[in-house]
Protein backbone atom coordinates (compact mmCIF):
# COMPACT_ATOMS: atom_id res chain seq x y z
CA UNK A 1 0.00 0.00 0.00
CA UNK A 2 1.06 3.57 -0.64
CA UNK A 3 2.79 5.36 2.18
CA UNK A 4 4.50 8.70 2.80
CA UNK A 5 6.67 9.16 5.87
CA UNK A 6 7.92 12.59 6.88
CA UNK A 7 10.91 13.19 9.12
CA UNK A 8 13.17 16.02 10.21
CA UNK A 9 10.82 18.14 12.28
CA UNK A 10 12.30 19.64 15.43
CA UNK A 11 12.47 22.61 17.79
CA UNK A 12 14.72 25.31 16.34
CA UNK A 13 15.56 28.88 17.23
CA UNK A 14 14.49 31.79 15.01
CA UNK A 15 16.93 32.19 12.16
CA UNK A 16 17.80 28.51 12.20
CA UNK A 17 17.44 25.84 9.53
CA UNK A 18 15.81 22.46 9.16
CA UNK A 19 15.56 19.91 6.38
CA UNK A 20 12.41 17.85 6.13
CA UNK A 21 12.31 14.56 4.24
CA UNK A 22 9.36 12.67 2.79
CA UNK A 23 9.96 9.04 1.83
CA UNK A 24 7.45 7.41 -0.47
CA UNK A 25 6.70 3.72 -0.96
CA UNK A 26 4.04 1.56 -2.56
CA UNK A 27 3.52 3.76 -5.62
CA UNK A 28 5.50 4.98 -8.63
CA UNK A 29 7.11 8.03 -7.04
CA UNK A 30 8.46 9.71 -10.22
CA UNK A 31 4.95 10.12 -11.63
CA UNK A 32 3.68 12.17 -8.72
CA UNK A 33 3.79 15.90 -8.06
CA UNK A 34 5.19 16.30 -4.57
CA UNK A 35 4.02 19.06 -2.25
CA UNK A 36 4.57 20.26 1.27
CA UNK A 37 1.70 21.69 3.28
CA UNK A 38 1.58 22.99 6.81
CA UNK A 39 -1.08 23.53 9.43
CA UNK A 40 -0.65 25.77 12.43
CA UNK A 41 -2.94 25.52 15.47
CA UNK A 42 -6.32 27.07 14.73
CA UNK A 43 -5.49 27.63 11.07
CA UNK A 44 -6.31 25.87 7.83
CA UNK A 45 -3.80 23.69 6.07
CA UNK A 46 -1.86 25.71 3.50
CA UNK A 47 0.38 24.87 0.57
CA UNK A 48 4.02 25.71 1.28
CA UNK A 49 5.89 24.38 -1.73
CA UNK A 50 5.40 22.09 -4.70
CA UNK A 51 7.68 20.38 -7.19
CA UNK A 52 6.61 18.91 -10.50
CA UNK A 53 7.52 15.55 -11.91
CA UNK A 54 11.16 15.54 -13.05
CA UNK A 55 11.70 18.53 -10.72
CA UNK A 56 11.47 21.01 -13.56
CA UNK A 57 8.98 23.38 -11.92
CA UNK A 58 8.76 24.57 -8.34
CA UNK A 59 6.18 26.75 -6.69
CA UNK A 60 6.20 28.46 -3.28
CA UNK A 61 3.88 30.30 -0.98
CA UNK A 62 4.79 33.99 -0.82
CA UNK A 63 5.52 33.67 2.89
CA UNK A 64 8.40 31.24 2.28
CA UNK A 65 9.87 32.42 -1.03
CA UNK A 66 13.61 32.94 -0.77
CA UNK A 67 13.82 30.95 2.47
CA UNK A 68 12.53 27.46 1.61
CA UNK A 69 13.65 25.14 -1.18
CA UNK A 70 11.78 22.06 -2.34
CA UNK A 71 13.59 19.23 -4.13
CA UNK A 72 13.21 15.58 -4.99
CA UNK A 73 15.33 12.52 -5.57
CA UNK A 74 13.31 10.03 -7.58
CA UNK A 75 15.96 7.32 -7.22
CA UNK A 76 15.53 7.52 -3.46
CA UNK A 77 11.77 8.11 -3.73
CA UNK A 78 12.18 11.06 -1.42
CA UNK A 79 11.15 14.71 -1.44
CA UNK A 80 12.83 17.36 0.66
CA UNK A 81 12.05 20.76 2.08
CA UNK A 82 15.07 22.83 3.07
CA UNK A 83 13.95 25.58 5.42
CA UNK A 84 16.29 28.46 6.21
CA UNK A 85 15.87 31.69 8.17
CA UNK A 86 13.04 30.15 10.11
CA UNK A 87 10.55 32.40 11.85
CA UNK A 88 8.15 31.73 14.74
CA UNK A 89 5.28 31.96 12.27
CA UNK A 90 6.69 28.91 10.47
CA UNK A 91 5.67 26.82 13.48
CA UNK A 92 3.25 24.14 12.27
CA UNK A 93 2.80 20.50 11.48
CA UNK A 94 4.27 19.93 8.03
CA UNK A 95 2.66 17.37 5.74
CA UNK A 96 3.91 15.76 2.58
CA UNK A 97 1.51 15.15 -0.31
CA UNK A 98 1.90 13.08 -3.45
CA UNK A 99 -0.59 13.80 -6.21
CA UNK A 100 -1.29 12.23 -9.59
CA UNK A 101 -4.78 10.84 -10.22
CA UNK A 102 -4.94 10.04 -6.51
CA UNK A 103 -3.68 11.83 -3.43
CA UNK A 104 -1.46 10.41 -0.71
CA UNK A 105 -0.66 12.14 2.56
CA UNK A 106 1.94 11.61 5.23
CA UNK A 107 1.27 11.70 8.94
CA UNK A 108 3.01 15.04 9.48
CA UNK A 109 6.10 16.23 11.33
CA UNK A 110 6.14 19.02 13.91
CA UNK A 111 8.28 22.09 13.32
CA UNK A 112 8.52 24.54 16.21
CA UNK A 113 10.43 27.80 15.87
CA UNK A 114 10.98 29.39 19.25
CA UNK A 115 13.69 30.90 21.40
Amino acid sequence: QAQLVESGGDLVQPGGSLRLSCAGSGFYFPSYVMSWYRQAPGKERELVARISTFGSITDYADSVKGRFTVSRDDDKKTAYLQMNSLKPEDTAVYYCNAKAYVDYWGQGTQVTVSS
